[in-house]
């Protein structure tokens, strides 16, 4: 399959496998995986993977964040369960009824005005619970919650069938920060279990993220929502997990041009960097239009030879230059490693994002359109993806 190398991200299907495994290896026998595959797998690239996940993992469940990303599922032949965690505009009512797909619905008001615009058939809800995220969802008591829940319940139109709340500090194991997410189980599970007394029969009650799922894993959670770890990345790099990941993604981009330049001259937008040495530069083919942040400018560094290159220079909007100097023979056609490995050497999306003081999901969901993403399984290239 040929495609083209200037820049190029390579999704190891075989990492997904593996993270799943050890993730669901920890939950209770009863808590069902829903892998969250938003934000196109947070830029791993969705036909690649979700098909994958459905028909080689068995996999039921998916989450996304908005109606957009729902009809790319479908559309590929995915045939199980969607939660879409997002808004969707009640114009679209007919249409979520017509995909069978779940939305999440932040408030009684919500509800009314799905039930309001749609035809036929009846939107799926899960509600949501705001338990201490402050984000969406239902805010009162459990039995203020449970009076609400009852009224959507008795919606036309609409179908009620679970509720959900999410995690704010599940990724710390801080001793207030872990009495904090055991005060957010205990509020939804109060409004589960008023809205029980009350008449309304919810098949789902789901709090598990990905951290949750690792460090605070509970029976009483019908669904574990498996987000970042499923892409080899960590909830916090600064805290440890039970087990190892997998990144599932590395990015690549070819050598366009190899020089050497004398001491005194300056290099990229701006002169923001002189060679205080003779020193061979290699451009590499790739910029932050590719989703390469500007800010590694003069900080960052990718793999040659296995070797750590510093970028030398600003970081320009498709390509940028790195010092070569001690790396060995390099020439126009080799490869850099942006993020992953090479030889003994590695750099994670986590490493960038300290760099760029953000977080690694940033990273991968930043990764840009036009970056062909291509996937391996045991080894073998088995499709070129397109976001565009």
């Amino acid at each position: 399959m040929k495609f083209p190398k200037r820049c190029y991200a390579e999704i190891d299907l075989d990492s997904i496998e593996k993270n799943l495994e050890r993730f669901r290896g920890g939950l209770p026998a009863s808590t069902e995986v829903l892998c969250v595959v938003k934000a196109c797998c947070y830029g791993h690239f969705d036909e690649a993977v979700v098909p994958f996940l459905e028909d080689e993992l068995g996999i039921r469940w998916f989450a996304v964040a908005n109606l957009t990303e729902a009809r790319r599922l479908r559309r590929a032949g995915i045939k199980g369960e969607v939660l879409i965690l997002g808004w969707t505009d009640p114009v679209y009512a007919d249409e979520l009824a017509e995909l069978d797909v779940i939305q999440a619905c932040t408030e009684l008001a919500y509800a009314k005005e799905l039930s309001g615009a749609v035809s036929s058939g009846r939107v799926r809800l899960h509600c949501a619970i705001d338990t201490g995220m402050t984000r969406i969802g239902l805010t009162g008591t459990a039995d203020e919650n449970a009076r609400d829940l009852l009224e959507m319940s008795e919606l036309s139109g609409v179908k009620l069938e679970g509720i959900f709340t999410h995690y704010a500090v599940a990724d710390s194991l801080y001793e207030d920060k872990c009495a904090y997410t055991k005060a957010q189980t205990d509020r939804i599970l109060a409004t589960a279990e008023a809205a029980g007394k009350a008449g309304v029969k919810l098949s789902q009650v789901h709090f598990l993220n990905s951290a949750g799922g690792v460090y605070h894993a509970d029976e009483r959670s019908t669904l574990a929502r498996l987000g970042i770890i499923l892409y080899g990345l960590y909830p916090d790099p600064d805290v440890p997990l039970p087990f190892e990941l997998s990144p599932v993604m590395t990015l690549k981009a070819r050598i366009s041009q190899v020089k050497e330049i004398e001491a005194g001259t300056s290099v990229s937008y701006g002169r923001t960097f002189t060679a205080e040495r003779k020193t061979t530069l290699a451009t590499v083919t790739a910029g932050y239009a590719d989703g390469y942040p500007r800010v590694l400018s003069n900080k960052g560094y990718v793999l040659i030879n296995g070797r750590r290159c510093p970028i030398a220079g600003r970081v320009c909007m498709d390509q940028f230059m790195v010092d070569v100097t001690d790396a060995g023979e390099v020439k126009s056609g080799d490869e850099a490693v942006l993020i992953g490995s090479q030889g003994d050497e590695r750099i994670t999306a986590d490493d960038i994002a300290k760099m760029t003081g953000t977080i690694g999901y940033e990273i991968v969901c930043g990764i840009s359109a036009r970056v062909p993403r291509v996937a391996y399984r045991h080894g073998k290239l088995t499709g070129v993806y397109s976001l565009e």
